[in-house]
């Protein structure tokens, strides 16, 4: 949930729930494009060598004009029981829900139920002062202001009970926003998970009702549903996290704690109805998909990020939550659709789909390779220690233990860093990339942080 649900996922997960940061290609498209039996070989090649230098576990699509080219699982769904991951695999998929929860709500302000120029606060009754100009549109857009619950200080411990709208409500109206509504943007999954109560207020249903009749039915994808442990899934992928690169069964997270802004479950063939759908009038009018597919601040639409890569528009999304990692890509001029779903906490999700794109447009791109690491002394070590600022609301803390270099975010997993160098460290549990920087007298200043194509500069605060 925090584009983030997933700890380390593609760097959103440093919250814990599922982060959006979207890439930015700008690769130049002067490539001849190889043709299917190509790209067929060339993504055969590029998934070996991922599923074995980072453990990839999961099911990738490429499709084009809505028909699979490549349409293949890799590694197993359940370890414990030897069952291989296939193309009817089932994922949770984290933040990859929140575009549905931008659609339930394009849908009911067609109906004339609401509007996205509502005030916030005509569905909330004992609002707060500082919410009075918040309205409905800055909840999708992100800039809202409302702190990101999932960056909480104690949210990892929070997340195995359930919680409720109200409840949730109660959290987040007592908090200071980060800043004044509207000036900014700032990925919340907590405007996702207010726009869950706004969908139950005005339609009268749960959300997770409203998206079955009105979403999954109407375009037949049977292997779609609001997630829920207690439910026998047929084919449901069991969510694994790696610690010191051996995989382990990822934390529970009671489901009710990411609602609407992470707590759906999918396949890739059923995503690949629905980004067939968007295509299409079958959910809403062309103007209310031109309104969603509009970007904003920071290039994010309605639970959707627009940017352009390769020259082309790519309309995204990443999800990360406990034990899975999640990536929609859509190129819609060229009806191109890249989808993939592994069930490993702080899989590559978002830079794999990159790559599946460029090796279908010819692009430029990275077979991974196997790392090596190096001894580092323990003095050098120690400068390292401390907390940097990665985000606004989140410190990375980096800890030395028996020698040995760890990462972490508030209370959440500890995730063992290797040195490649003296000074840039790598991670066989999530795929970062850790520099340290100092100054010229040697005195460590930050870190360069790149997860998932992205890069974060984090000052050293303590």
């Amino acid at each position: 949930m925090c584009n983030k649900f997933k700890i380390f996922n593609q760097l959103t997960a440093l919250c814990g729930l599922v982060l959006l940061l979207t890439t930015f290609g700008l690769g130049q498209n002067t490539a001849k494009l190889p043709t299917d039996n190509e790209i067929i070989e060339k993504v055969e090649t590029y998934m070996k060598a991922t599923e074995k230098v980072d453990g990839f576990s999961g099911s990738i699509l490429i499709a084009r004009n809505g028909q699979p080219v490549v349409h293949k699982g890799y590694g197993m769904a359940n370890i414990e029981l030897n069952v291989p991951n296939k193309p009817e695999t089932v994922f949770r998929l984290g933040s990859v829900t929140k575009q549905f929860t931008g659609m339930a709500i394009t849908m009911l302000q067609e109906r004339g139920k609401l509007s996205v120029n509502d005030p916030l606060c005509k569905y909330f009754a004992d609002c707060p002062a500082t919410w009075q100009p918040i309205t409905v549109k800055q909840l999708l857009t992100h800039n809202s202001g409302i702190t990101n619950y999932t960056a909480f200080p104690d949210f990892a411990k929070t997340t195995v009970l359930p919680t409720s709208n109200s409840a949730m409500f109660g959290q987040l109206k007592d908090k200071p926003l980060d800043f004044t509504p509207g000036e900014k943007y700032a990925y919340s999954n907590s405007g996702y998970f207010l726009l869950g109560t706004i969908i139950e207020k005005v339609s009268g249903k749960t959300y997770a009702d409203f998206l079955q009749e009105n979403i999954f039915t109407p375009l037949k994808m049977k292997n779609t549903g609001y997630d829920n442990p207690l439910l026998i899934i047929n084919n449901r992928a069991a969510g694994y996290t790696r610690q010191g690169g051996k995989f382990m069964n990822a934390a529970y997270m009671d489901m009710t704690v990411p609602f609407a802004a992470g707590a759906m479950y999918s396949t890739t063939g059923d995503l690949l109805l629905w980004d067939q759908a968007l295509y299409t009038e079958k959910l809403v009018s062309r103007k209310s998909l031109d309104e969603i597919f509009t970007p904003n601040k920071n290039g994010y639409g309605y639970g959707w990020g627009i940017n352009t890569r390769f020259e082309k528009q790519q309309i995204s999304h990443g999800g990360s939550i406990f034990g899975f990692s999640t990536q929609i890509s859509r190129f819609p001029t060229e009806r191109l659709t890249f989808v993939v779903l592994s069930n490993v906490q702080g899989s590559p999700a978002g830079r794999i789909a990159n790559d599946l794109s460029a090796i279908v447009f010819g692009q430029k791109y990275e077979i991974p390779q196997e790392r090596t690491e190096i001894a580092v002394s323990t003095q050098i070590l120690e400068k390292y220690v401390g907390d940097y600022q990665l985000l606004p609301n989140v410190v990375f803390r980096i800890l030395l233990e028996n020698g040995k270099l760890f990462g972490q975010v508030a209370d959440q997993q500890k995730v063992s860093l290797s040195g490649e160098t003296e000074t840039k460290f790598f991670s066989r549990d999530v795929a970062v990339t850790i520099t340290f920087n100092s100054d010229a007298q040697g005195k460590i200043t930050g870190m360069t942080f790149v997860q998932g194509g992205a890069t974060l500069p984090a000052p050293k605060i303590k």
